[in-house]
């Protein structure tokens, strides 16, 4: 996903061995625990280098700006992120639609509140950026996984499952996204997972019969 990144956001190079990853990890790691403490205006390139115990120089051989390091934990967020969705919809494979949905949507609801702080910090992060290339990366793959698992629905009559896909994917990422926009949190959040689930099912008891 990083060669897709607009020219003026690209690392300047790449980890090739495991030392270098290690590294690139921590710098990561830092940026994220800087985002969540003190937000974007705060950040620098010098910063993140003394939490992670980098030079800066190390920092300047990947990341020419603190933009192109922020794209990058961005990247890297929404990769891991697509793991998940991926390992779900594989594992879901020949399920009834309805089970096959929950389990979705308990994946993406757990990998967005466990760290809910991060979560909120990562949003506002890209707010002024160019992160289109990352938003379609992350739905190809993430639409490509849901259908072929809907498609191979135990329950599934022949209903256009990339349709369905499309449908039931915005209204989860949507209500997600909306729901820490609101600041959801305890009782209210799990009332709104619930009433996801039970919506979605019935979306499908409608629409794959």
């Amino acid at each position: 996903m990083i060669s897709s990144a607009p020219q003026a956001l690209k690392p300047r190079k790449r980890p090739q061995q495991r030392r270098a990853s290690a590294t690139l990890d921590a710098i990561f790691e830092a940026t994220i625990q800087l985002l969540v403490k003190n937000g974007l205006s705060q950040l620098t390139t010098t910063r993140v280098a003394e939490r992670a115990g980098v030079s800066v120089g190390t920092m300047y051989q990947y990341f020419p700006h603190k933009q192109a390091l922020i794209y990058a934990v961005n990247e890297r967020y929404l990769e891991l992120l697509a793991e998940r969705i991926e390992a779900t919809c594989r594992e879901c494979q020949g399920n009834r639609s309805g089970d096959m949905i929950e389990a979705l949507i308990e994946t993406y609801w757990k990998a967005k509140t466990d760290k809910p702080d991060v979560t909120r910090a990562l949003y506002r992060s890209v707010v002024e950026m160019d992160n289109e290339a990352l938003i379609s990366a992350f739905a190809a793959r993430t639409d490509a996984a849901v259908t072929t698992m809907l498609a191979s629905a135990s329950d599934n009559d022949g209903s256009d499952a990339r349709s369905n896909t499309r449908t039931l994917v915005t209204i989860i990422f949507g209500a997600v996204r909306n729901s820490f926009e609101r600041g959801h949190s305890g009782d209210v959040a799990e009332d709104l997972r619930r009433q996801l689930v039970i919506m979605c099912r019935g979306y499908l008891e409608r629409h794959v019969r």
